[in-house]
Formats: C-alpha cells, structure tokens, sequence
C-alpha cells in the first residue's frame, strides 16, 4: 500500500514541504532515498526499537521510503516520526484517514519517546501557509509552535499517543499560549542594569546615543575599565521588540536549536559576545549543514566582540557585507542560503598590547610603533562601518566607592524609546531605513543638513584634528540622533560638537 505523510526540511530560516512517500511490497529489505543524510539514514534503527518498545511488529515487507522533492538534502532526525507513522500506514497497522491534514515531525527515542526538533517555528508557519488543518510535534515544541495562530497545534509525548490520536482512539489537547503573558510582560526584565554602573558617565551617554540611533560603537580604554559591564547592560536600554521582530529573531534561534525548553518567543533583543578564537563560519554561518552564526543570533540586538584586535583579521573582514547590507548571504558547492544579520556592533579594546596608552597613572610599556601595529589590526573599512569611538579612562576611587545607585537603565530606555519614536515617523516612507544608523547619503542630505554655524565648526573640526574624509558622514548620523534625543527638529552647534567627540581614532595623533 502507498501512503504520503507530510514533513518540511528547513532552507535558511525558512521550511519547504517534504512529502515522506511510503510504499509496502513483497520483499524483505528497507531503502530509504530522497537525499537523505547520515542521521535520516540511522532513522531505521531507531523506529525498529521504537516499534519494539511499544509492542509494534516492523512489516515483513519491502519497504521503499521516498522523501520528496528528491533533490533537496534532508537532514537531521526529525523524520524519524512521520516515516514511523508511514511505515505503520503501509502495512495498514494505523488509520490514513487523517494523514493529509497534518504535518508530523519528531525525531524517536529508542523507547518511543518524542524528542524535541530544531525549526518548529518556521515549519508550523510554512505548514499554515500551505492550509494544513494542523501540525503534531513533540511536546517540548509546542510552546514554541503554538504561537503561530490560524493552525492547530498538538504536542505529543510518544508514538504510542500519535497513533492513538490517528486511529481516533485519543484526543490530544492542542497546545495554546497566551501571547500576551509571553510576549509584552517579559520584555522589561533583565539581569543587569545601569544603575549598578560608578562613574563613567560620557561613556554611558554615548551608550544611549549608540542605542537610539542604532549606530555600532567601540570603546577604547585600559583593563578594567569597565567596558564588557557597560557591554552587558546595553539591551536593557534598548527599544523593546516589536512583535514581528521577536517572531524572525525566534525562527533564528529555532532552526539553530538555541530555544530554551517551554519558550515560546524570544522576548528581548539577543546579545551574542563569542569568544576570539571563533572561526569565519562560526561567526557568519554555514558549515556541511547550514546554520546561522553568530552576526544572524544577534539579529535585532547586540553583537559585543570583546579584544577585538585579538581576532583574526579573516574573522573580522567578513563581518564588512553583513554590516553594511544587514544579511549575509553564504554560498557553498551545494547549497545558497540567505541570513539576516541586522546587528548593532559592540566592540571593546586595549589602547595597545600592555593596556596602557594614555592611562592616567600607569605608564605604557609600548613603543609608539607597537601601539599603532596594534591598532591597525582592525583594518579601515571594518573601522569605517564603527559610528562612534569612545576613549575610556579609569574610574576614580571616589566614584567607585560611591553607594548611591546610578541612573537606571529604565530612565535611559524611555529617552531611547521617544528618540526612535521620531525616526519611525521620519523614514515611515524610506524603504528598508528605521534608524539614524541607516541612512543613505541622499537622506543625509534632506535630514542632517547643517546651519553656517555648525557646518564652519565641523569644517574647523576636521582640519584641527585631522579628521579623515569617512568621519564626515558618521557625525552627521550621530548629531543627527542627538537631536532627537533633545527633540530638536534641526542640528544645532552643540550637537555637532558631541558627535565631534565620538570619533577618536579618526585623529591622527591618536597612537603616534
């Protein structure tokens, strides 16, 4: 007997519909073809056991299992379930009445356990696209399906229940989250706040410039200056997600495995800081079976690269493109797929190898060469992509000791927030721009214009401090984001003369 289960295999972020085609004939052996990898393949041996857990005969039959479209790789134990329930269908030992209107996916223990799978979410969106009545996955999945609504949503704890369920023997509950409860009142908790910061008070203020414009930063100072702290607290002043926002950030985290057991949603702006010894394809994506890096992880939040000279330089260079186009395309012999990778870059450094250049106190051991080699570590388009630079110095001991508590990030986030507000309604008809951060040098032009006033101050700037040609658009973007910080509709002197201040190592006195 012939029968078809559907089943989705996972393209980028994205499923595609895979139809597990199931024939039983006289014989004896089992093929299993469709472009199948290692872990499919294995598949056999874990129903076989299943099977025998829970008192089910395999058939003594030929079987031929067809995972169609033939031509895309399918990878993972996710199939375990539906070629199981095919396998069953075949032989007639499970009803087929309600085969075509649901998608199955899970992967088997040996005792008949349903194992959780990566990509739920992407798969129970495709499977509502296609018009499916409803999906039945493993019950560790199904918090994270259900989010999706128009589809019905089963999480099933073993075999024994799915066929019980097929054969109308059982119901199983479909699975309903409040989105509410997940979603809006999980999204103002976080685990560090600025309140806990002493001092540094002009980094903290280009912290809440960086977030409200959505500019990426680096911060340059001695060891323990405070700069991974800061790092750490910046989501807590960032604009909250919007929904759609958190459902492609969840569909990332998905099809990565990353979800934590019983999430639903991804509920605050990630904050990925991998460590230097990363590779190129740990960072951007890929691998023998695709899946996002790093840059895609913090997709909507925060990427901190801490030491950044300490990176490889090959490392580095490929974060250019995703920076600038805000995805990440990655293209191998067999096989193209597209990330996003709309990121706000954190980078943190030492002024040079012994940590301290231009300390107040501590004399650097570094010969003026040595510091800028280290320096040039991080070549000038990586650099050019970086809106501001802050230099930072050593707390005071008086500031250190100081039990009052500083500002909250809370207070900070509600100027971030009235900051974006503004540029929402600005660039509401600019295609693909939401943010200062992204702007174009034609809308530049039309929304960071200068008064005499300002344009000879930055024309001084530039010639006094030796400013490259590149800083030029850079302060614009920022003035333009402190402006809003203030309210003001136009860039006045003032503004100007901050984002002057965010651009150190563009002067090139700096490590001479």
């Amino acid at each position: 007997m012939l029968v078809k289960v559907l089943a989705a295999a996972i393209q980028g972020i994205s499923a595609t519909l895979v139809t597990i085609e199931v024939n039983a004939l006289r014989g004896i052996k089992f093929y299993l073809v469709g472009l199948p990898d290692n872990a499919v393949k294995e598949s056999q041996q874990r129903i076989n056991s299943a099977f025998h857990h829970n008192g089910l005969r395999f058939p003594s039959k030929q079987i031929i299992v067809n995972m169609a479209p033939a031509d895309i790789r399918k990878e993972g134990s996710a199939y375990d379930l539906p070629i199981a329930i095919g396998i069953l269908a075949a032989d007639e030992a499970v009803s087929t009445t309600k085969l075509d209107r649901y998608l199955i996916m899970g992967e088997l223990g040996l005792d008949g356990k349903i194992l959780p799978i990566k990509g739920a979410l992407p798969i129970t969106i495709k499977a509502k696209e296609l018009g499916y009545e409803g999906i039945i996955l493993p019950a560790g999945n199904a918090a994270e399906a259900a989010v999706v609504n128009g589809i019905t949503v089963y999480g099933a704890d073993n075999l024994a229940q799915v066929l019980r369920f097929l054969d109308g023997n059982e119901e199983i509950t479909p699975y309903r989250v409040d989105i509410e409860n997940d979603f809006y009142s999980k999204q103002s908790t976080f685990p560090f706040d600025f309140s806990d910061v002493r001092g540094q008070e002009s980094v903290k203020r280009a912290l809440e410039v960086a977030a409200a414009g959505g500019h990426n930063l680096i911060m340059i100072g001695p060891p323990g200056s405070g700069k991974s702290m800061m790092a750490k607290r910046l989501p807590s002043i960032l604009p909250p997600l919007t929904l759609d926002e958190s459902l492609e950030t969840t569909k990332i985290h998905s099809v990565s495995g990353m979800m934590p057991d019983g999430t639903s949603l991804i509920t605050q702006r990630p904050f990925r800081s991998p460590h230097h010894t990363i590779s190129s394809v740990a960072l951007c994506g890929g691998g023998a079976n695709p899946k996002p890096g790093e840059i895609s992880l913090a997709h909507n939040g925060v990427l901190f690269l801490d030491e950044l000279p300490e990176f490889s330089r090959d490392v580095l260079e490929v974060m250019r493109q995703p920076l600038e186009d805000r995805k990440i395309c990655v293209a191998r012999a067999n096989y193209k797929v597209e990330y996003p990778a709309g990121v706000m870059f954190i980078a943190s450094m030492n002024p040079c190898p012994c940590g301290y250049y231009n300390h107040p106190t501590k004399a650097c051991t570094c010969s003026p060469g040595q510091v800028q080699r280290y320096l040039n570590k991080i070549s000038g388009p990586l650099l050019d992509r970086i809106d501001l630079q802050i230099e930072i110095v050593p707390v005071p001991f008086e500031e250190i000791s100081n039990t009052a508590p500083g500002e909250p990030s809370a207070a900070i986030r509600e100027r971030v927030i009235a900051a974006r507000k503004i540029q929402e309604e600005r660039y509401k008809d600019e295609r693909g721009i939401y943010c200062n951060a992204q702007m174009t040098p034609k809308l530049i032009t039309k929304y960071a214009a200068l008064d005499e006033t300002s344009l000879a101050m930055l024309k001084t700037a530039m010639t006094r401090f030796n400013l490259s040609a590149r800083a030029y658009d850079r302060i614009l973007k920022v003035a333009r984001t402190i402006a809003d910080l203030d309210c003001s509709e136009n860039i006045q002197f003032q503004h100007i003369a901050e984002a002057i201040g965010y651009r150190n190592l563009d002067r090139e006195s700096w490590g001479a």
